[in-house]
């Protein structure tokens, strides 16, 4: 999958024994779905489930990966990479401002990218081939990408993978769930909270005022296929500046997710966040506590993470020149699980990563 800051990959073992250890799950709410690693990794263990997200590049990921199922779209996929494969590149609005305004990507893979959107665009695709397809091109586009992860800023001199020839891969689609098909949706998170109902619902909202959508606004555009005006030197999109999420900011966070918490219709919730967002670990179990009337059992698992490359490397100017210091390499990550207090025999204690989690009734 792509490169994604806030990505959950090393957290999956830990959200998915919590799930596991819960009586009488079946589905699971994904309310900020990302890269869909966890939906994937939920339907991969026989989960129905419902993803969103409010950006549309992430809701296509989700698509791919958790509503489309291999066996009604994988032949057709397979054909269709090879076909895309085989198309030469032709100069547009991709290659213009991702590769000549910006150097996010070289020209010749620009170009590549800039015909084969064309042509999925003049198919017409059912929407679930659509999205797979889209996953395959940004895949592939992430593979030769010249970033440390984010679309804030590209590398002074190319990296290594960004002289390497575009090539589309199938991606990783999986059978439908034991527990039925799953569902990817495109709404605010509080619209989808009221909207969705499943047995638990997984929530890992943004930390901090960076948006996901300006981090990952090459994929937004790669995805609308809307050519939008753009600005600045990592040429984002202009909506970037419109389309502000309120988890991005610090003094409605608060007030945001305690409605959000109220309104999702699930018995259990798993809550991912870590020591850099809005709420410290005090404030996010004392509101979590407040759920059902008071009476929320709150499990908290903690454990450290490396924290993403670019914040390895330090800051740097437009120009390439560091204008910040590393400050700390790793940060705490924060899984919690809540439940009623009357379902507290069904659900799992848990407390850190490395203790036993102990055993479900």
């Amino acid at each position: 999958m792509i490169k994604y800051i806030g990505s959950k990959r090393t957290l999956i073992p830990v959200i998915l024994e919590a799930v596991r250890r819960t009586a009488d799950v079946h589905s699971v709410i994904d309310l900020f779905s990302g890269t869909s690693r966890v939906g994937h990794a939920l339907k991969a263990a026989g989960y129905r489930v419902l993803s969103n997200d409010h950006n549309l590049y992430a809701a296509t990921l989700a698509r791919c990966y958790v509503q489309a199922d291999a066996e009604d779209v994988v032949h057709d996929a397979k054909r269709l990479v090879r076909e895309f494969n085989g198309i030469k590149g032709k100069p547009g609005y991709f290659t213009d401002t991702f590769c000549v305004k910006s150097r996010f990507f070289q020209p010749k893979n620009g170009e590549r990218i800039d015909a084969i959107r064309e042509a999925i665009a003049a198919k017409g695709l059912e929407p679930e081939l659509e999205a797979v397809m889209l996953v395959a091109v940004m895949e592939a586009a992430d593979r030769v990408d010249s970033t440390t992860g984010l679309h804030m800023a590209y590398l002074k001199t190319w990296a290594p993978r960004a002289h390497n020839n575009l090539e589309l891969r199938v991606p990783d689609l999986l059978p439908r769930a034991k527990y039925g098909k799953g569902q990817a949706t495109c709404l605010d998170a509080l619209n989808a909270a009221n909207a969705l109902e499943a047995d638990m619902a997984y929530i890992d909202p943004p930390y901090n005022q960076h948006s996901y959508l300006g981090n990952y606004h090459i994929w937004e555009s790669l995805v609308r296929w809307d050519k939008p005006e753009v600005y600045g030197v990592a040429c984002k999109r202009v909506d970037v500046k419109m389309r502000q999420s309120i988890f991005n900011s610090r003094p409605r966070f608060a007030g945001a997710m305690r409605r959000l918490l109220n309104t999702v219709h699930a018995r259990v919730l798993v809550v991912s966040f870590n020591n850099e967002g809005y709420l410290s670990r005090t404030e996010m179990e004392a509101m979590l506590a407040e759920l059902w009337n008071g009476n929320g059992k709150v499990s908290t698992i903690e454990s450290d993470f490396k924290r993403y490359v670019g914040a390895q490397i330090g800051i740097y100017n437009p120009r390439g020149q560091k204008v910040g210091r590393v400050s700390h390499l790793t940060n705490k990550e924060y899984v919690y699980v809540v439940s009623r207090e009357g379902l507290a025999e069904r659900c799992v204690p848990v407390r850190r990563l490395d203790e036993p989690l102990g055993v479900l009734r």
